[in-house]
């Protein structure tokens, strides 16, 4: 058989070892607790289910499976290859490094990592101890930096297009303290897609014909080629005080878009002078590292925004299908009055929709400072306080600590989340506590 007829027999068989994967359902199993600990910070904060555990996890899933097919083409074409020995250091090293933060499950970490040690293991003698050992040192050795920095740079292109599209369905509205001790509003923004690559790998003793296009790196399949699955996982983590969540994906898609490019710039570069290894793939994890402090560094920069001003009170977040919803308030907005009344508090705001029970008047200041005034009969059954979730005040019983999660310390909580109590957080505590 030729390539091209080939090719299709090749991915069916990938397909199905995909299936049999364990590591790509413990991908599914790592986005059903995230999403669970997410969902339990909501109820325990809001008393209110703002997303679907089910229906998000299966979205995940189906997109990632999108982003997967998609940077699989893109793989094939550049010409992308990789050793069976190099994907089991990839998920070793990746193991590793979650068990001390979760972010670090990025393959940037990872594949990085590898190419550095695979740049050390080529300056080591020839002769290696045999065992297990050994086998590691070879397996390094053999490492292929150019095509790890390749699959790293299409991966965070592919990334970004799923933040972009995706990273505001995740969003949950926090309360977090700010610099000056005060409880402000924020949003926590995150996604995790588990996502099955099929990757074209050099096989001695496998077909002898040749892909059928040309590709930009050479893959060295002189003596065959297969197709492999790898399944791997993709995902972000944000948090933002100072933006609405699109604007805040907005930018940060954009971002990852520039590190995907010069990371892929860089992958061309070492497979045209292999020195460049160690100094590509250090840098690789320095740029990633990077765009997380700049984002932070932005963050405390800007003035909270989901805080109440003068004119009255902030909009954090709107329930879905509630009242608010369907009177189109939207998060970061301010009510102004409620049936006549002006409101600088949640007091305020209670009181006012008592004076008419069957109806409700608003006076809300859009995001762009203009006045609009929105109405609505109100039934048995409508949320207390229309469904809003305003941005919290000097009587926020609850507060979120922002500390990096560490896969055995996610595990180990029960996935209960961080919450504190705004008068007493407690380095190492991890309970919840009502001031009430």
């Amino acid at each position: 058989m030729d390539g091209l007829t080939e090719l299709p027999v090749r991915l069916l068989t990938a397909a199905v070892q995909l299936l049999i994967n364990p590591f790509y359902y413990v991908g599914i199993v790592l986005v059903v607790l995230q999403y669970r600990r997410q969902i339990k910070l909501e109820r325990r904060l809001f008393s209110v289910r703002l997303h679907s555990l089910l229906g998000e996890t299966g979205r995940a899933a189906l997109w990632g499976a999108a982003g997967g097919i998609a940077a699989s083409l893109s793989f094939a074409l550049l010409g992308v290859s990789i050793a069976q020995e190099t994907i089991w250091l990839l998920w070793g090293v990746s193991i590793v490094l979650m068990l001390f933060r979760v972010r670090y499950m990025c393959m940037a970490y990872s594949a990085g990592i590898i190419g550095m040690l695979g740049a050390v293991a080529r300056l080591l003698p020839v002769s290696v101890p045999g065992g297990e050992l050994g086998a590691v040192v070879d397996a390094l050795r053999q490492t292929d930096a150019a095509m790890l920095l390749a699959i790293v740079g299409v991966l965070h292109v592919f990334e970004a297009a799923l933040i972009r599209t995706q990273g505001t369905r995740m969003a949950t509205p926090m309360f977090y303290e700010g610099k000056r001790g005060k409880i402000i509003g924020g949003y926590q923004l995150q996604g995790f897609w588990p996502v099955p690559l099929l990757l074209i790998v050099p096989a001695a003793g496998g077909s002898t014909a040749a892909l059928p296009w040309t590709t930009l790196f050479d893959g060295g399949w002189a003596l065959g080629w297969s197709v492999i699955a790898l399944p791997f996982m993709i995902g972000f983590t944000e948090l933002t005080v100072s933006a609405l969540p699109q604007n805040k994906v907005r930018r940060s898609s954009v971002w990852l878009v520039g590190y995907g490019v010069a990371v892929l710039l860089l992958a061309v570069a070492v497979h045209y002078w292999s020195p460049l290894a160690f100094f590509a793939s250090l840098l690789t994890i320095a740029l990633h590292e990077a765009l997380i402090a700049y984002s932070r560094w932005i963050e405390e920069k800007q003035s909270p925004f989901y805080v109440h001003s003068d004119k009255g009170l902030r909009v954090l977040a709107v329930i879905p299908n509630s009242t608010a919803a369907e009177l189109g308030i939207a998060p970061g907005e301010i009510i102004h009055k409620v049936n006549g009344m002006p409101v600088r508090r949640r007091a305020d705001l209670h009181q006012a929709l008592q004076l008419n029970a069957a109806f409700s008047k608003l006076e809300v200041i859009n995001l762009q400072g203009e006045l609009k005034f929105v109405s609505r009969p109100l039934y048995a059954g409508d949320h207390h306080q229309l469904g809003l979730i305003l941005a919290p005040d000097e009587q926020a019983m609850y507060y979120i600590e922002t500390k990096e999660p560490s896969l055995i310390g996610m595990i180990g909580r029960g996935i209960a989340g961080l919450v504190r109590n705004p008068a007493s957080v407690l380095p190492e505590a991890d309970s919840t506590k009502d001031l009430s």
